[in-house]
């Protein structure tokens, strides 16, 4: 067993003066700062998360290839990182995030319901954007809400037990 106790750290021939606009270099040296100088890399995620939503919600590689320059990384591991975690998409979304959850305690309660509900009602598989672009649809991994199952993410806005009816209410609230 081996055990790295230092990052694996790659420094790559670009001005970070050059990456993105001075407010978002701001914004991921807040999280940077928060960690040892040689672990600044920890702050990948923040930093992602940062990109995609100043990209309109989604990444490119040119984004993840940035922010492993911007943070001394492997771009691979950026790329490991954007892979793996579902709040990040390589991919256009919609102006607005529907995102149910699919653990046991949600399905159990009523999240295949919410789930036949919206596709049928709005036209939109899991995965998929509305034709209008309004909301893309997609199905999560647990949202930590088991007690009050189902549990439903719009945006950055945690919602629980929810029947159809009340998410049509939230989803017909969005612009």
């Amino acid at each position: 067993m081996s055990f790295r106790n230092a990052p694996l750290a790659v420094i790559h021939d670009r001005d970070k003066s050059t990456l993105f606009t001075a407010e978002i270099r701001e914004q991921i040296d807040v999280w940077i700062a928060k960690y040892p100088a040689e672990w600044k890399q920890s702050a990948v995620m923040p930093a992602l998360t940062i990109v995609q939503d100043a990209n309109g919600g989604w990444l490119t590689p040119e984004l993840m290839n940035d922010v492993a320059a911007y943070l001394d990384m492997p771009e691979v591991s950026v790329y490991e990182v954007a892979t793996f975690y579902g709040m990040y998409d390589l991919e256009p979304q919609g102006r607005h995030k529907v995102c149910v959850c699919n653990s046991v305690s949600c399905l159990l309660l009523g999240s295949a319901e919410l789930i036949e509900h919206v596709e049928h009602k709005y036209d939109v598989r899991l995965g998929e954007t509305t034709a209008d672009g309004r909301f893309t649809f997609k199905e999560v991994e647990c949202l930590g809400a088991c007690r009050h199952a189902p549990a439903v993410l719009v945006d950055k806005t945690y919602h629980e037990n929810l029947s159809p009816q009340a998410l049509d209410k939230l989803i017909d609230e969005l612009e």
